[in-house]
């Protein structure tokens, strides 16, 4: 048997959006004298037999693959066991991105929460579960959003009005739990939208402007952050870093004009890393910068 060759950090990857997020994290790394090895659909099979006859080994492995192709699984099944550091654990994820379960996890830790409620999935109880004088409570028009696949905002219905759009709903996807939820109107400041999305990078909270009706992100300065009294961004940010341990996630956050700050989006666990230099919607380069940075910090230290 030949040595066994270790790199620090290997990155899993089969989205093509990711390549220039992938390619960013090589520099960064390499600059500061880490060995980087990419995992793709083109050599997935041959890292699976590398790493089972021990001819490979990873410090640290951040998996953005095995979520949309199953057959990257055995990769971080056999590096758990060989004390490979797992860059948000599956088992982990799996818990916190079901946001029927999450809601009430965070209800029970008093986070501010829209008005919800969770409807079981159609195949496990048809019944609706709702009436109308509950859909005055949530006020027309209300959100319908699946429990477990709605990244990106997929499957969610915005302007919802009766309990026959919640059948229709609940029928074409019989297995998911569905959350009712009212819409939150944010404040303006400046003229924005008070709306923020935050990506928690291992231990810190990166908090940025977040258009939610054109996805356009902009970076909150220091200065805004005590400007406008943001500061909640960050702990509330923190505060499900604790309740979850996720290495990293962004969340989605809306201010009202009461100043009280809204949890939308709980969890989400692979952010859309593409940069805004190439995206117009994508990430501000410097955030997915400080981003890699924590990585690397967070890899330094194992």
């Amino acid at each position: 048997m030949g040595l066994m060759e270790h790199f620090d950090l290997a990155v899993a990857y089969t989205w093509e959006y990711d390549e220039e997020f992938v390619n960013l994290i090589e520099k960064i790394f390499q600059d500061e004298g880490y060995k980087t090895f990419l995992i793709k659909p083109s050599n997935y099979e041959e890292v699976i037999s590398l790493l089972t006859s021990r001819k490979l080994h990873f410090t640290a492995l951040l998996d953005r693959a095995s979520d949309e192709d199953p057959s990257f699984m055995p990769i971080a099944q056999i590096l758990q066991r060989r004390k490979c550091y797992v860059i948000n654990p599956y088992q982990k994820v799996n818990e916190f991105i079901d946001k029927a379960l999450i809601h009430k996890k965070l209800q029970q830790k008093k986070f501010c929460l829209p008005k919800t409620f969770i409807l079981p999935a159609f195949d496990h109880d048809f019944r609706p579960h709702i009436k109308p004088k509950d859909l005055d409570f949530l006020k027309r028009p209300f959100i319908i959003k699946p429990s477990y696949f709605s990244g990106g905002g997929q499957g969610v219905v915005v302007n919802a009005e009766t309990l026959d759009e919640i059948r229709r709903e609940r029928i074409k996807s019989p297995t998911e739990k569905y959350l009712l939820q009212e819409i939150i109107h944010p404040k303006k400041i400046q003229g924005r939208r008070a709306w923020f999305r935050v990506i928690w990078a291992f231990d810190q909270a990166i908090p940025a402007w977040w258009n939610d009706q054109t996805h356009i992100y902009f970076p909150v300065t220091k200065k805004e952050l005590q400007k406008y009294n943001l500061t909640a961004l960050k702990k509330i940010t923190a505060r499900i870093a604790k309740l979850t341990s996720l290495d990293y996630f962004s969340t989605e956050i809306a201010l009202t004009k009461d100043h009280s700050f809204y949890l939308i989006d709980y969890v989400n666990d692979q952010c859309d890393m593409r940069l805004k230099s190439n995206h117009p919607d994508g990430v501000p380069d410097e955030l997915v910068k400080q981003f890699i940075q924590r990585m690397l910090i967070k890899v330094s230290t194992l």
